[in-house]
């Protein structure tokens, strides 16, 4: 750590009592113009984060933090290709993926923007074919179904934006995802499904995934038993995979095939052909729109100033909050149910990114890193754990998304679901007291019961509607963000060490579960491994 980033985080550290005086009531009477200054656009996304326990001495404290480390050049570094996680030597280019076809960038004497393109260009192209009825199945019915088979950033992403932007027009397949190990997952996605209507997408990077590759498997199965040859593999599957000799012996024709690179983190491929599934549920064109709102905030987070910079201030806000106040804790709250999947989205994207305890030199962190992150879309959450939020202990801070005009109108429910996002963010905000609640004739008994602290802060976000633009646009809003927070915690945000090991562990005890030998745990782990193995001989 620098001694100038080392200052300002000693500097930001000794607000920490500050800060946990400052009132939101207090805020907004000090400055009567804060709902409208406290405000940042970029992208098509407007920011208000005035509902903050934040004043100006916190974010001069804040923007200083984020200069003194070195955010600005950190992206340079980013966007020019330098090889910024460390720990596996690789550059970190998922910005390429929506970057123009003309894009002076290259890496290892190849042009980028070529190369991108020419990926790009093939899997929309086969996406649109199989959309039009082209490419149809081993029996010659039109494809109505398509079944992704990945786990984690060949999943989650994939599956989000599918389920956002499956309402979109020309709408022609049925989309859905497994990715659980477990084979309940499997039957139960493809259980009303026609075999001979559907296409599988086998989606592993080296072909190697055990979970998706045994998902694969099953699917396998589940074609060949139905159409009765072998044959039918090569036209009811395609891959997403580097790894040709594999896909190959697994029946897939190579010309089905579309690969992507090493500098493509699995939480950020949702843009490379690992969107695949995103392509053939919603077009190509609504695919290149996707990347296009990427590109656009990618723009907006390399070119805006710190002061107006919406993934800079959302990675500040989140700073403050982990680091200066303490808490652990961030909530994501899409009031569209088109979204319901973006916290669970998220939590990959910023719990595997910085969810790290060591530096960039494998030292001990010096301040605490990512929190963990949760929610649920709104109204139902707030019949959930809005009640905790509210006038629990815990403190959590609130990232609510709303867009002004709904997919689907019906009535004044739209109107409805927008009061309610308002609603929330001012009642965290200022609560109600007890002699407001004393003013309604409530008995005194309850007073305790129905007052609310407030003072819980929140940030909102809100676009005109949710389109592929717009989508593209929060998504890598999201991603800049957890990029700021890992340069300023000086980590690294692109490598995930932390799932191998239950990974090595588990291929070891598969292995022992049906052998026979004396298992090499510890004893509660040998006990369970024996328990199976009895159990496996009496069933």
């Amino acid at each position: 750590m620098s001694d100038a980033s080392a200052e300002a985080w000693r500097a930001l550290e000794s607000l920490r009592e500050h800060g946990a005086g400052l009132e939101l009531s207090g805020l907004f009477e000090a400055d009567p113009t804060r709902g409208e200054t406290w405000v940042a656009e970029g992208a098509g996304w407007t920011l208000d984060y005035a509902k903050n326990r934040i004043d100006a001495r916190g974010r001069d404290a804040l923007l200083a933090l984020a200069r003194a480390c070195g955010v600005a050049a950190h992206a340079r570094a980013m966007f020019a290709g330098e090889p910024i996680n460390h720990t596996e030597g690789r550059a970190v280019l998922h910005t390429a993926l929506r970057a123009p076809r003309d894009t002076d960038l290259a890496l290892e004497g190849q042009r980028v923007g070529e190369d991108v393109h020419a990926v790009l260009d093939r899997f929309t192209a086969f996406a649109d074919e199989v959309r039009g009825g082209e490419v149809k199945g081993f029996s010659g019915k039109r494809f109505r179904n398509v079944v992704n088979l990945g786990i984690g950033g060949s999943d989650l992403g994939p599956r989000m934006v599918v389920e956002a932007l499956r309402g979109q027009p020309s709408e022609a397949l049925d989309v859905r995802f497994v990715a659980n190990v477990d084979p309940n997952d499997f039957a139960l996605v493809t259980r009303d499904l026609d075999p001979a209507e559907t296409l599988c997408i086998v989606c592993s990077k080296t072909f190697t995934t055990l979970e998706t590759l045994a998902n694969a498997r099953a699917a396998r199965r589940w074609i060949v038993d139905a159409l009765g040859d072998e044959a039918a593999v090569a036209d009811h599957f395609a891959a997403v995979s580097t790894n040709l000799t594999a896909v190959a012996e697994f029946g897939i024709d190579t010309d089905r095939t579309f690969g992507f690179w090493d500098w493509v983190g699995g939480r950020y491929s949702l843009w490379s052909s690992v969107g695949l599934s995103i392509a053939l549920a919603v077009g190509g064109d609504a695919f290149r729109s996707l990347l296009a709102g990427a590109r656009a905030m990618d723009e907006h987070f390399r070119d805006a100033p710190l002061e107006t910079n919406l993934p800079v201030l959302l990675a500040l806000i989140g700073v403050w909050y982990r680091n200066v106040l303490g808490w652990e804790s961030t909530a994501v709250l899409p009031y569209d149910q088109r979204l319901a999947r973006l916290p669970e989205f998220l939590q990959q994207l910023d719990m595997e990114s910085n969810g790290k305890r060591v530096d960039h030199d494998g030292r001990p962190v010096s301040q605490a890193t990512g929190p963990i992150v949760w929610g649920q879309a709104g109204t139902n959450g707030q019949h959930a754990f809005f009640q905790l939020l509210h006038q629990g202990e815990a403190l959590v801070a609130c990232d609510f998304l709303g867009f002004l005009e709904s997919g689907h109108p019906q009535g004044d429910q739209h109107t409805q679901l927008l009061a309610n996002l308002f609603a929330q963010t001012e009642a965290l905000a200022f609560g109600k007291s007890a002699a407001e609640v004393e003013a309604e004739g409530t008995a005194p008994g309850l007073v305790p019961h129905r007052t609310f602290p407030g003072n819980r802060p929140s940030n909102l976000l809100v676009a005109p509607a949710l389109t592929p633009h717009s989508l593209g646009a929060l998504l890598a809003l999201y991603e800049h963000k957890v990029f700021v927070q890992g340069v300023l915690w000086r980590i690294n945000s692109f490598d995930q060490w932390g799932v191998e090991l239950g990974k090595q562990l588990a291929r070891r005890i598969a292995e022992e579960l049906t052998g026979a030998g004396a298992p090499q745990h510890d004893s509660s782990t040998n006990a369970w491994i024996e328990r199976f193995r009895r159990h496996r001989q009496k069933s």
